[in-house]
């Protein structure tokens, strides 16, 4: 099943959060198709864009939005990107990334916060 579609029912369903991959990172993916999956998650309405694998226009009226999760590989070097990618409506999942770390879990959570 294409993620597209996937992410399209959970959003039909009332789900509130999925992964929905990163630029940056072990799981990293084209920009423009991520940022295509960030705006049909989180918008009401959606322009057709072809650059960003949206081939229609979308109105979502009022049906509520699903936060979009990056996770995978990422690390406090990641932030600044992943930020300006999703904006602050989303969740940064920081894991074995940060573990394995060159300044270590602890300098790593440090400057996470």
């Amino acid at each position: 099943m294409h993620f597209r579609v996937l992410a399209k029912a959970l959003r039909l369903s009332g789900g509130d959060h999925i992964h929905a991959g990163t630029v940056v990172g072990k799981l990293e993916g084209e920009r423009d198709i991520t940022l295509g999956f960030v705006d049909l998650l989180r918008d009401d309405f959606i322009e057709k864009d072809r650059s960003r694998g949206i081939y229609f226009t979308q109105d979502w009226v009022s049906l509520p939005g699903v936060l979009p999760v990056a996770s995978g590989g990422i690390h406090v070097w990641h932030m600044p990107a992943l930020t300006k990618i999703f904006g602050d409506d989303s969740v940064l999942q920081f894991g074995g990334g940060t573990l394995g770390a060159n300044i270590g879990m602890f300098g790593e959570m440090k400057d996470i916060k």
